[in-house]
């Protein structure tokens, strides 16, 4: 349809891009007589509930309750002024903002929900995650643990963690699970460690203890709640966490077997 075929037919550009515009946000829950009253808003400037609502076509009552959900959304700011309620419009890049935040609220949640999720349907998950990035999320996704005691168990396999990925990432993993409030048990194999850090801390809320002479320890794992979390060498590049209520109780049991054999260290002991 060209342009004078659109004239013709009553239709204008900004109609067709107001349409699109309208589409794309009844997605996400905004509806056609909100984007109504936040336009009404944003070309008044700053006007009063009954300017924008009549602007917009809308009843003041109606209007009213719409530029409150306007205002949850961050989309217009709603003040008493000289005795009067006063609407200003605000940057629609406050969307953007808000749907960032709620993205992280959400990935916070979902390792908490599916935990939940699939104890009450009994049925184990494994996920794979390859690269860098994915070992980061196997990494990370250990310290949303929601059992008590809050204890996380672990083997540390140092020689990779120092290639993937990379002991800056594993620090900043340990201190914010100090914040967290979550104590780690941990083994490492003395033929796989590579420097001074990370021994026994109270202040740290970490004991380490060394596997048997026999037993090498190649691969980071991570036991938590109902899942266990495993990290590969660079050469293989995956992490995995497997979610069984049934495996996480077995992994816990053998690692408390480990625990029991292996050699306590001292506080100033080093790496």
């Amino acid at each position: 349809m060209d342009f004078d075929t659109r004239l013709h037919c009553g239709i204008s550009r900004p109609d067709v891009e107001s349409a699109a515009v309208e589409a794309e946000l009844a997605q996400l829950g905004i509806t056609k007589s909100l984007f109504n009253l936040y336009m009404a808003a944003a070309e008044l400037g700053e006007a009063t509930i009954a300017e924008v609502a009549a602007r917009a076509g809308m009843v003041r009552t109606t209007a009213y309750h719409a530029l409150q959900r306007l205002e949850e959304e961050g989309l217009v700011t709603i003040a008493d002024r000289d005795g009067k309620r006063i609407v200003v419009a605000e940057d629609p890049r406050k969307l953007l903002e808000r749907g960032k935040a709620r993205l992280q609220a959400i990935e916070a949640l979902v390792p908490q929900m599916r935990s939940v999720y699939n104890r009450i349907k009994g049925k184990p998950q494994i996920r794979f995650f390859e690269g860098e990035e994915g070992i980061r999320t196997v990494l990370w996704e250990s310290l949303t643990l929601t059992g008590a005691p809050r204890v996380l168990r672990g083997y540390l396999s140092m020689h990779e963690l120092e290639q993937t990925p990379g002991l800056g990432e594993v620090e900043r993993f340990l201190n914010e699970r100090v914040q967290r409030g979550i104590e780690l048990k941990v083994i490492r194999s003395r033929q796989r460690d590579i420097q001074p850090i990370w021994p026994t801390s109270r202040a740290e809320r970490r004991e380490l203890r060394y596997a048997p002479p026999e037993m090498e320890i190649s691969m980071t794992t991570f036991i938590f709640d109902n899942r266990v979390s495993l990290i590969s060498s660079r050469h293989e590049n995956y992490g995995l966490i497997i979610e069984s209520e049934e495996f996480a109780t077995m992994q816990r049991g053998l690692f408390d077997t480990v625990w029991s054999v292996s050699e306590a260290s001292r506080p100033q002991d080093s790496i």
